[in-house]
Parts: structure tokens; sequence; C-alpha cells
């Protein structure tokens, strides 16, 4: 069964009047994963290791630490967004790592968003991003 877009479940969504009958349709294109799963199996599909993430993301190890196992169950938006950064996700992948903790995606229309995206298309590392929005005026990530 193939994975359907987002664009492609949300027209779909607009033909069912249950979950029941939506979820037995497109089960194989929904996240059945909580927040420390998904980034637990990220870390795995990249060959990295949690250690090596931490370091590149710039966070405290213990946040860190906690946000991979579950124990930090609403971690901060700047916070996911640097841990995207140092598993070199892209955009499309950090926004669904923030929508599955329930967070907004980054958004081209907001400057702060605009630059993090800009600097991340270019593989920019969290301190080259922080700088970037230091000089915009913008708060940095941490």
């Amino acid at each position: 069964m193939q994975n359907k877009s987002t664009t492609q479940l949300l027209k779909e969504l607009e033909n069912f009047n249950t979950f029941e009958e939506y979820e037995k349709v497109n089960k194989a294109s929904m996240i059945n994963k909580n927040l420390s799963e998904y980034l637990s199996d990220l870390v795995a599909e990249r060959k990295l290791t949690k250690a090596e993430v931490i370091r590149k993301a710039e966070l405290g190890e213990s946040y860190a630490y906690q946000m991979f196992s579950g124990v930090k169950t609403a971690p901060k938006r700047d916070k996911l967004i640097c841990l995207s950064i140092g598993m070199g996700l892209s955009v499309k992948e950090t926004n669904s790592v923030l929508k599955i903790a329930g967070l907004s995606p980054l958004y081209p229309k907001i400057k702060r968003d605009s630059i993090i995206i800009i600097n991340m298309n270019n593989g920019k590392s969290v301190v080259e991003i922080n700088e970037a929005l230091y000089n915009e005026n913008e708060d940095t990530l941490n």
C-alpha cells in the first residue's frame, strides 16, 4: 500500500463520516509512533549516534536524552529544530517532527522561520543559523 501525501489525506478526509472508515483505508499512511520513538528511528535510519546528534544540535545532554527517552513529553520547538539540524534533517522532515510534537511547523511567511529554512536548506549548523538569526535581530535557537 502506498504512503499518501498530507495533501491527499486532507482531501480524502472530506469524504469520510467517521474516523474508523478513514483509518481502515489510510492506516498505512498514518504515523503510529510517539515523538521519542520517531526521533530514535530517525537517528537509527541515518546510522548516527544520539551523542553525535546532541553534540551537533548544541543541546544540553540531559535535556536531549529526555527528548529521546520520552521523559520530556513537551519539548520546546527550538530544541526540536536544533535536534533536527543535528540529525541533518530536511525542512520537510523537521516539519514532520514538529507536527508530531504538536508544534507549529517552520513557516516561510515568518521572518525568523524563513531565516532558519534558508540556512537549513544550505546545510548550515546550529551555530551558523544562530549567527544568521542574531544578525537579523531575531531570537537565536538556544
